[in-house]
């Protein structure tokens, strides 16, 4: 078969057939009387193996040694065009959404693009620094994605930097909030802990209701903070999860302050006071325990509340029964 025909049935020009040839990936087995080139079977065979290893992302030096040296073990090679492909997957993969995120930003011109580049590489720098000032000038004239400050957030462990990507998210307005729902799933608890504090700095109601779904959140630091958040904005199905953070000592301070602001209601103050009798009425309940219950009830208005610290006052445990008299003569004294 000449060169032409060849060509024709396996879709490789006439040109790179002669360049396999100077290579010494093929070579045609024979010449016809005037000279032209003439392809075996087997020539055929070896141009479309040729192709089939180009496919795969091998050069043509790797072709010649894979198909020419019988003891050639593919194993190795194959690996290593995998992590290629992956870094070059992960390259061109980061390249699109630093893009996407520059077209996000909606620039005027080359210098918008400028700006949104240099913003987005100081909110990757190693300097935290860098990071701060990226994140406090993203309420500039070129505002930075809030996908970008949403992963910046997620990822930041310097605690200043951190305030002031919540901070630029939160005059974001609503865009970032799902994004950070979606962090409360992650299975590094860091990045669950970030996300619900970045929500909980969020504004409206879509926030709202992403830190009451985190109410049922498996992550106890995810439950508190979501609580604490809710609590502060007078949502009262905060209750019960304040109430477990006393018992458990987490942020038990803030928990009842919590519960203070909400039992300005008098029916949630109610119902605040009768869980916290409920949690002090358990026969296993720690003395430790039975004493920050006791001073949650501090600030709980109604009778509910100033019957127990009456009951409590004649308490077995010494130190149970001063807090609660003595916070019988600051309620009296009001």
């Amino acid at each position: 078969m000449l060169i032409g025909e060849v060509a024709r049935r396996s879709g490789v020009s006439a040109r790179m057939l002669r360049h396999y040839e100077s290579l010494g990936l093929v070579r045609p087995s024979g010449r016809t009387g005037s000279g032209y080139r003439e392809y075996s079977g087997e020539d055929i065979r070896r141009i479309f193996h040729v192709e089939s290893l180009r496919s795969l992302g091998l050069s043509l030096r790797e072709i010649g040694r894979a198909l020419d040296d019988p003891g050639f073990t593919p194993s190795a090679l194959v690996d290593d065009l995998i992590r290629q492909t992956r870094e070059r997957i992960a390259a061109e993969t980061e390249l699109l959404t630093r893009l996407r995120r520059i077209d996000a930003a909606e620039p005027a011109g080359w210098e918008d693009v400028l700006r949104s580049v240099a913003l987005l590489q100081a909110l990757g720098s190693k300097s935290a620094d860098a990071r701060q000032r990226a994140a406090l000038s993203s309420a500039g004239e070129v505002p930075v994605p809030v996908e970008a400050l949403v992963e910046a957030v997620l990822r930041e462990t310097e605690p200043n930097v951190a305030g002031a990507l919540r901070w630029a998210l939160a005059r974001s307005g609503d865009d970032g909030t799902a994004l950070l729902a979606e962090g409360l799933d992650s299975p590094v608890a860091a990045v669950r802990e970030r996300a619900v504090r970045s929500l909980a700095e969020m504004p409206g109601d879509e926030a709202v209701a992403r830190l009451r779904d985190a109410l049922a959140n498996p992550d106890a630091v995810v439950r508190g903070c979501a609580a604490l958040a809710l609590g502060t904005r007078g949502v009262a199905d905060t209750v019960p999860t304040l109430i477990d953070m006393i018992v458990e000592g987490r942020n038990d301070t803030d928990a009842a302050d919590a519960l203070s602001t909400l039992a300005s209601d008098p029916g949630t103050a109610d119902r605040i006071a009768t869980g916290l009798v409920d949690r002090l009425a358990h026969d296993n309940t720690e003395a430790r325990v039975r004493l920050w219950l006791t001073q949650a009830l501090a600030d709980i208005p109604g009778t509910t509340a100033s019957h127990a610290l009456v009951q409590l006052s004649h308490d077995e445990d010494r130190a149970v029964a001063l807090t609660a008299a003595y916070l019988l003569q600051l309620r009296d004294a009001r």
